[in-house]
């Protein structure tokens, strides 16, 4: 079988679905990438054979562009952030299917998978499978129930499906849900299990020796990007009062941006977020989804500090289940993270979800039921 695998460009839309890939590799099937611009190095890392759809397109330039012609745009995305008002990223995203759109039709064309599986973001993929009239999957990231934006995505393309003669799709063919069914509404689609994933490194030595507690800070490779290093600033001005250790993972940002820091604080450019939690007692992050996710399988506390986007319902979905907490970003001291330290009840509810998420169904066993269901015609 051949498998197209559709990704926003980003980190954050490329790393869930790696495991995923790997395992139809495994399996015996063929693997592709369809993406750009900032979905082509994390592709490629993860050893995945990628085509550049878009050339040229970087997201972060479009978005900078757009920002600057809107100036009040940041602050209606920040505001339906905080209103759960997901179908806002259909303004942000919409556009983004649309110049992928030709690109990708072309290589399905070329490539002619058997199924195409595309992110919760990427409505091109499933134009691409309908023009082929193959099973189009779509996979969650996170924590938003994702149907109605699904719908929304697609509306922006309703212009390419008519000039392609093409039926737009009522749903996807089924949908990958990764979220621990306790920390959601309900289950969308197949739950799944989420296998962190987060890219490589020589870890340094003093990762597996520890004096005393030890807490993460991660706020993810968007958050720093757009708006520099004033959250992990605070938050590292709030630590230095603590007796734990800080260790800082920047999202591929130099420490140096951070100026002199406190001596119960490291800060490292890149840390494989998985390897990281495994000798951490908590974590403190901004609500990207693959973060808390990664958390929920360490089995670690977690404290989210949301900014925009879907990391609302991240916080949402710690907060009502128990295994953490959620705070304004402005709201963060010291007893907070003594709580997130001392709280029992936090380290079971983390603890439960852990073994929550082992249950779930496995890439593997995924791809074993993806298969046989949707066997390629001889």
């Amino acid at each position: 079988m051949r498998v197209l695998f559709v990704l926003m460009p980003g980190a954050g839309h490329v790393f869930p679905l790696v495991p995923l890939a790997w395992a139809f590799r495994s399996a015996g099937h063929d693997v592709m990438v369809g993406t750009c611009g900032e979905g082509l190095t994390p592709s490629v890392n993860a050893g995945l054979p990628v085509v550049d759809i878009a050339p040229g397109f970087q997201v972060q330039d479009y978005l900078r562009q757009l920002f600057t012609k809107d100036p009040g745009l940041p602050a209606q995305e920040h505001e339906a952030a905080r209103h759960r008002q997901v179908n806002f990223a259909v303004i942000l995203f919409g556009p983004v299917n649309r110049r992928l759109a030709d690109g990708l039709l072309c290589l399905a064309r070329d490539w002619q998978p058997d199924l195409v599986i595309y992110d919760e973001l990427g409505a091109a993929g499933a134009l691409a499978a309908t023009s082929l009239n193959v099973p189009g999957i779509h996979h969650d990231c996170g924590f938003v129930r994702t149907r109605n934006l699904w719908r929304g995505l697609q509306e922006t393309l309703a212009d390419l499906y008519d000039e392609h003669g093409l039926t737009r799709p009522t749903e996807p063919a089924v949908t990958l849900d990764p979220a621990p069914p306790s920390m959601v509404s309900e289950p969308d689609g197949w739950s799944v299990r989420y296998v962190p994933y987060s890219g490589g490194a020589v870890l340094p030595d003093w990762l597996s020796e520890r004096s005393g507690p030890r807490i993460a800070v991660s706020l993810g490779t968007v958050t720093p990007a757009v708006e520099g290093p004033g959250l992990m600033r605070r938050i590292v001005d709030v630590a230095a009062g603590l007796d734990a250790e800080f260790v800082l993972a920047l999202g591929g940002r130099p420490p140096a941006s951070l100026g002199d820091l406190p001596p119960n604080v490291r800060a490292f450019e890149w840390l494989p977020m998985n390897a990281l939690l495994s000798t951490c007692d908590a974590i403190i992050h901004h609500g990207g989804a693959g973060t808390a996710l990664t958390a929920a399988v360490a089995g670690v506390p977690q404290l989210v500090l949301p900014n925009g986007a879907d990391r609302y319902h991240t916080a949402d979905g710690v907060q009502k289940r128990g295994n953490g907490l959620a705070a304004e970003p402005d709201e963060l001291d010291t007893s907070m993270l003594e709580r997130l330290l001392s709280d029992r009840w936090l380290r079971v509810a983390a603890r439960e979800v852990q073994a929550e998420v082992r249950a779930l169904p496995s890439p593997a066993e995924t791809v074993q039921r993806l298969t046989s269901m949707y066997k390629p015609l001889a």
